[in-house]
């Protein structure tokens, strides 16, 4: 049996390193992972604050269908990310080309 590798069916399927179609692979799976890795913050200082979804959400105006879509990385916005940690009373800002922004 032969074994294929991650890279090899990337190269196959989206192209290889460097050519622009990759690229914008990637870029989407950094995406991802970031997107990721906010919904899992916000869903950890919900359970640290020892809310619900649905706590959480009665907060932020949403449902917890909502919630569950957020902490899973899914439907993240700048507003929705900063309108999540207004509700944690989570204090965040954006740093953006040397410029600082609160986010609430």
């Amino acid at each position: 049996m032969k074994y294929t590798t991650l890279e090899e069916l990337e190269d196959k399927y989206v192209g290889k390193a460097g050519t622009a179609r990759r690229d914008a692979y990637e870029e989407s799976l950094q995406e991802e992972i970031h997107a990721y890795h906010i919904g899992e913050a916000i869903k950890q200082a919900r359970l640290k604050q020892e809310l619900t979804q649905e706590e959480l959400g009665a907060r932020m105006g949403v449902q917890r269908a909502q919630i569950s879509k957020i902490e899973s990385g899914r439907n993240l916005t700048f507003s929705t990310i900063a309108r999540a940690f207004k509700a944690l009373g989570i204090p965040a800002e954006l740093s953006a080309g040397g410029m600082k922004v609160a986010l609430w």
